[in-house]
């Protein structure tokens, strides 16, 4: 017990800040121009929602979080980090979960509406996702190559995601949906933490966005 007290949380962070934000310059040069598809996809994601096509829209997200599972956690975060490769299926988990939910029907919100509060909330994050995201490293003096996308790097495609379940999904559905991306946001917090990096604080307030409104809508839905 003694030993486990000794640790702190940066012992858990086998790699350095450069280490990892050349990982996410890596992605951005092996997949590039692949960012503009699932730009679109994501914006097609936001569209469809709000035209109350939900079934469909749901079903979009599930291969991009297939594809980071494999593409950055398999084949590179795991290189980092041995846990990557236990992330990397807990994205392919959440692929799967979007794709049965989107194919059943299961949970959907059927007319959701930007005037509902929670539902504005989901807008917000999600556009936050696929916009502010990417330009967070280019202003910050990073290169281009390190703008973090929806559906190539893991931290975007975790916002967005959560801000479109909001929209899409109701009660118990949209509680399961929340956790796989919420957790990721909490390690993901905590990595970006140790390596100093601001961009952590930007994923916890999201986090706690988007927990006000899970709450907020399952209040409503009662």
């Amino acid at each position: 017990m003694n030993e486990w007290a000794s640790y702190q949380l940066q012992d858990f962070i086998p790699f350095t800040a450069d280490v990892y934000f050349r990982l996410l310059e890596r992605m951005g040069e092996t997949f590039w121009p692949l960012h503009l598809l699932t730009l679109a996809l994501g914006a097609a994601t936001l569209v469809l929602a709000l035209q109350q096509r939900t079934q469909i829209a749901c079903l979009l997200p599930a291969p991009l979080w297939a594809f980071v599972a494999f593409a950055f956690f398999f084949q590179r975060y795991a290189e980092l980090n041995w846990a990557g490769g236990y992330v990397g299926v807990a994205f392919i988990a959440q692929a799967v979960l979007l794709a049965l939910i989107a194919l059943t029907g299961w949970g959907m919100d059927n007319a959701p509406s930007a005037s509902n509060p929670p539902v504005a909330l989901g807008i917000a994050i999600t556009l936050f996702g696929l916009i502010i995201m990417p330009l967070m490293a280019p202003l910050s003096g990073g290169s281009w190559y390190q703008a973090e996308v929806f559906g190539i790097h893991a931290d975007p495609t975790a916002v967005t995601t959560l801000g479109l379940v909001l929209i899409m999904l109701r009660r118990f559905a949209l509680w399961i949906a929340i956790i796989i991306p919420a957790l990721w946001l909490v390690v993901s917090g905590l990595t970006l933490q140790v390596l100093d990096s601001t961009v952590a604080s930007v994923l916890f307030a999201i986090l706690a966005i988007a927990l006000v409104g899970l709450v907020w809508k399952s209040i409503k839905a009662n």
